[in-house]
């Protein structure tokens, strides 16, 4: 009776979400969050931890295709993926979708609706996914009193305008074959970052058109690109599963430098 109660209050003020979600108490407590035993993410005091467990008012289960943020929507919450992949994306008024950035372990959701009205973008689940929720009423407790982490969340704002600016230079500058090869070796380096691929090879479940979509070209000419990325060697990419098989040649090709720095923050 009581986890019931405590889930439907949770899901009062889950508005913004897609209804078919699953919202749940806090499944995963944060002194054994998976993350933290990841090298790349910074260490937590016990304060930081104590404080991030009442920050965190539950989780959210995203099944592939949900919605998790609304472009034009209010968002009382941010989300934090503790496993799984989503993408950030906007529609035009023509029904043409432009992806912004893919978010994995770690990455911070909703940002931009604790600062603006509404959010000027969405936010999709691209596999099954669970998410830490927190309330941003709670957000200012967090200024107030963890000046530390209110850094980290500057941090984790940063590296995504960081992120934005790569893509943006890849629209810009790079040729079609270089934009391919320039998103396929950055989110290989995020993978292995957030230790998800070994070995060259990362599980991957992104399409052709999430792809297109991401570097502003046809799905035609995406997959032109990466059947030339096939036969020279440079990858393989089938059945959700990508293998980076010169790292050193698709480095050089697509110009990449941009490398995730080690103890990264989360929250």
């Amino acid at each position: 009776m009581m986890r019931n109660l405590a889930v439907a209050e949770i899901e009062d003020e889950m508005r913004s979400v897609d209804a078919a979600a699953q919202v749940q108490p806090k499944v995963t407590p944060c002194q054994a969050c998976p993350l933290r035993n990841l090298k790349a993410f910074r260490q937590f005091t016990p304060t930081e931890v104590d404080f991030v467990s009442y920050f965190k008012s539950g989780e959210l289960i995203a099944h592939p295709g949900m919605t998790i943020l609304s472009e034009g929507a209010p968002s009382e919450h941010l989300y934090t993926i503790l496993s799984g992949w989503s993408f950030r994306y906007k529609l035009l008024s023509d029904g043409d979708r432009q992806i912004l950035n893919f978010a994995l372990l770690g990455d911070l959701l909703g940002l931009q609706g604790s600062v603006f009205d509404s959010m000027g973008h969405s936010v999709e689940a691209l596999t099954r996914s669970t998410l830490c929720i927190f309330p941003l009423q709670k957000l200012w407790t967090l200024y107030e009193k963890h000046p530390d982490l209110a850094f980290d969340i500057t941090w984790l704002a940063s590296r995504e305008e960081r992120i934005i600016d790569e893509h943006l230079i890849s629209v810009g500058r790079r040729s079609a074959t270089q934009r391919v090869a320039f998103l396929l070796m950055s989110l290989y380096s995020r993978c292995v970052q957030a230790g998800i691929a070994e070995g060259g090879q990362t599980v991957f479940p992104l399409t052709q058109q999430h792809l297109a979509d991401a570097l502003g070209l046809s799905v035609v000419h995406t997959n032109k690109v990466l059947r030339r990325l096939t036969d020279r060697e440079l990858i393989f990419w089938r059945s959700g599963t990508l293998q980076i098989r010169n790292e050193t040649g698709l480095r050089e090709l697509s110009l990449f430098s941009n490398e995730e720095p080690r103890n990264r923050p989360f929250i």
